[in-house]
């Protein structure tokens, strides 16, 4: 059994763990312990894919196994990573272990709440892991339906409606999904479901592709916010609690786009090609109707949402592009929004939790009153504007260079369409930046509140460390993601 499969029995265990914890300290204990214990794995995962890569191995997926599962469809407990997944592994388990912290203080039910919160951090690294369709589509479910309930039972607001629509709109991507893997296992012939294996055989007839690659691209695209499927997205992050908020936006969005070029593009490269200009369309939409939506938000939250949806729809956009640049570009999007948008989300939690309010009409004067927060939130805004030295400006750099690289009209028109929304991004955070950290505080209550906690340090301190680190030193990242997209776009162009 490979080495992979603890990323799934340590949150399993930590699941025992807090249905047997008696006190309010056990739960917390076991959580830290779990969340720890998978940083650290994570983080040895890299640093033994690097040295295999400066080693010279150059097999595409490393650590693989596989288990027969349900063998009449010839379904596999089947694992792998190559670059990719590695550092979606370890931005999932930053974001679990600073989504502990931030949920230090959470009550009512603070043992259900965190039962519900790992089993949907089970789901996501148990998709990372898997190239096997079908156990990969099983842990993409298991990492949505608890989604309902942590927005529906621990949310703020609107959350009953929230949490519906939420899980309305995704279970109909999964219904797409369902549908597309199907027709991809029956028309390939294959007799297995591993993705790499199908990829190889290359069998699918175009016509078949071209029927089933609008299934697998808009069932994994509604997760990834892509218009004009993404409208459950702003909703359900405004009324999620803040870790669970951090996990979403962070991490399960990322599934959307991991699973466009892993499933959908890879295995069906020829209708990729030949349908990459609707999707295109549609992105560049998502990048600039999302940064514009934001400007015109008065809710933290919301402005937050919809910059994730920009955002996110940039790694759309840059893998429909098809180079190389691009395409690291976009896995590097992805790390760095994950990193970005959980430190947005646990600093609003933060802010909304002392203040009692989101509405930026209401907020003044913060810097004064809690400046390590306010200082967080200004790295954070940076980071998002995409200013150097920060993860955001590698990556968004890397996507539009390599968008451009396309030498048609259609395709630099679309790169210069979508990098109007870099003035867009620095508009609407500057604005919320100033409006809601200066000047002069008109609230008195404010004047009582305090600063951050120990516990609310520790996440937020870990997210900046990890954003700065990733902007200052992103060619080890680069690297690794670069190898891995390599084969997969040798198979698509």
């Amino acid at each position: 059994m490979s080495i992979l499969t603890l990323f799934v029995v340590i949150p399993a265990l930590m699941l025992v763990g807090l249905w047997l914890a008696k006190s309010l300290n056990q739960v917390r204990g076991v959580m830290v312990a779990g969340a720890s214990c998978l940083l650290a794995l994570s983080v040895w995962l890299t640093i033994y894919f690097v040295q295999q890569r400066a080693a010279g191995n150059t097999d595409v997926m490393l650590l693989t196994a596989s288990t027969p599962w349900f063998k009449p469809l010839n379904i596999a407990y089947s694992v792998g990573v190559d670059g990719i997944s590695v550092v979606m592994l370890l931005l999932s388990s930053i974001i679990v272990f600073t989504g502990t912290f931030a949920s230090w203080q959470l009550k009512p039910m603070t043992k259900e709440y965190f039962l519900w919160f790992t089993l949907l951090s089970t789901g996501v690294y148990g998709f990372f892991i898997c190239t096997d369709m079908f156990t990969m589509f099983m842990f993409y479910e298991v990492a949505l339906i608890p989604m309902y309930l942590l927005i529906g039972v621990w949310g703020s607001g609107n959350k009953e409606y929230a949490a519906m629509k939420l899980t309305l709109m995704l279970m109909g991507g999964s219904a797409l999904l369902i549908i597309g893997i199907l027709g991809i296992y029956y028309f390939s012939g294959a007799t297995t479901m591993n993705v790499n294996e199908i990829a190889a055989m290359h069998n699918i007839p175009v016509a078949i592709q071209k029927v089933f690659f609008p299934f697998i691209f808009i069932g994994f695209g509604v997760l990834g916010a892509l218009f004009p499927f993404h409208t459950w997205s702003p909703d359900g992050h405004a009324s999620a609690p803040t870790a669970v908020s951090m996990l979403h936006a962070g991490v399960l969005m990322k599934l959307g786009g991991y699973g466009c070029f892993r499933v959908a593009m890879y295995l069906l490269p020829d209708a990729a090609n030949q349908l990459a200009w609707i999707f295109l369309i549609l992105t560049t939409i998502s990048v600039v109707y999302g940064a514009f939506s934001a400007c015109v938000q008065t809710d933290l939250k919301y402005i937050n949402a919809y910059s994730s949806v920009s955002h996110c729809g940039l790694v759309l956009f840059a893998l429909l592009m098809m180079t190389k640049t691009s395409c690291t570009g976009a896995i590097l999007q992805m790390l760095s929004h994950g990193l970005m948008t959980a430190l947005f989300f646990a600093l609003i939690g933060m802010i909304y939790g002392r203040t009692h309010t989101r509405d930026i009409r209401y907020l003044d004067g913060l810097m004064k009153i809690m400046p390590f927060l306010a200082v967080g939130y200004v790295i954070a805004g940076l980071a998002n504007l995409g200013l150097p030295g920060f993860s955001g400006f590698i990556a968004e750099m890397s996507i539009f260079v390599g968008s451009f690289e396309n030498p048609d009209t259609f395709h630099r028109v679309a790169t210069i369409i979508a990098c109007t929304s870099i003035v867009v991004t620095a508009v609407y955070i500057l604005r919320v930046v100033g409006k809601i950290l200066y000047g002069e505080v008109k609230n008195p209550h404010y004047l009582e509140l305090t600063d951050a906690t120990w516990d609310e340090r520790v996440a937020v301190i870990c997210l900046i460390a990890c954003v700065a680190g990733l902007g200052l030193f992103p060619l080890w990242a680069s690297n690794v993601i670069s190898d891995a997209v390599g084969p997969i776009l040798a198979n698509i162009i």
